[in-house]
């Protein structure tokens, strides 16, 4: 079976346009900033999705372009000017920066209550704690299609290729406070094959043109392929889809699988943090 990413999506932009409605009608409209600097044209391509998406479900949305000389302080500076206004309830900083600016403090300038990206350090806390709030959203959509297709979590054998900060980590404590068993692997695990046949759920964000074999799988698995990568004049991901694609019972395409995912948790945490943050408003009044 195909896990088409860009269905699972249009689903949740649907319900995600009803809320929006609803904010509407108690009037207010969700915001997001997203927040660009420099000229990287993967990061530009990725802006546009993102607010090529919020168009579509009626969140307002502002992208921020900042010079690739621009220095830590004037990022910093933005950023805090986009955390004291309310009518901008999420802020999204791409990443990679340029040299010479640190992502770590950029953000952890950003306020808790608006960090759509679930990074923040608040945030990150409260995943690990069991007590989830706004989380990273590729696992979030990882989670989410899961749970759509029917897949039992608590006890299941999860796998996971990658250890980085977005993906493999908050993944394996998401699983975690679903009572899934967790193992993650990286560019260290001696034996890689003998980790991920064990796997009735494997994700992989290893970065990796085709790492995962056919026979690197266990059959009956449900495949989760988080790499993009350009081979020639294609992108592929970190899963040989061909040789896997008839061994897994579940697997994604790429393009068009976790992609689109990860878009539509972004749009549904922005209203969350609407939500969020109107709430507070109407304890104060």
């Amino acid at each position: 079976m195909l896990i088409e990413g860009k269905l699972l999506a249009s689903d949740v932009e649907a319900e995600t346009r009803e809320k929006v409605e609803r904010l509407a009608e108690l009037g207010v409209l969700p915001g997001l900033a997203t927040v660009l600097v420099g000229e990287n044209p993967a990061s530009q391509m990725y802006i546009r999705l993102k607010h090529s998406a919020c168009g579509r479900v009626g969140i307002h949305s502002e992208n921020v372009v900042l010079a690739e000389n621009t220095t830590e302080e004037q990022l910093i500076g933005k950023i805090l000017e986009l955390n004291a206004r309310p009518d901008i309830h999420g802020i999204l900083l791409q990443l990679p920066l340029p040299k010479g600016l640190s992502p770590k403090k950029a953000m952890m300038t950003i306020k808790p209550e608006k960090d759509v990206d679930g990074f923040h350090p608040e945030n990150m806390g409260s995943l690990l704690l069991g007590a989830e709030r706004l989380v990273p959203c590729t696992p979030l959509g990882i989670i989410y299609a899961l749970e759509r297709l029917g897949k039992k979590l608590e006890g299941a054998e999860v796998v996971i290729v990658g250890h980085s900060n977005v993906v493999g980590k908050p993944l394996a404590a998401m699983m975690l406070n679903r009572n899934a068993t967790v193992q993650v692997c990286h560019v260290f695990t001696k034996d890689l094959a003998k980790h991920t046949r064990d796997a009735e759920i494997l994700v992989v964000a290893a970065g990796v043109p085709g790492l995962i074999k056919g026979d690197m799988v266990k059959p009956g698995a449900f495949v989760f392929d988080v790499g993009i990568n350009r081979v020639g004049n294609k992108t592929v991901g970190d899963v040989d889809f061909e040789a896997v694609k008839d061994v897994a019972a579940a697997i994604t395409p790429v393009p068009g699988g976790v992609g689109p995912l990860t878009v539509s948790m972004l749009l549904r945490q922005t209203v969350q943090a609407a939500e969020s943050q109107q709430r507070k408003i109407e304890k104060r009044d």
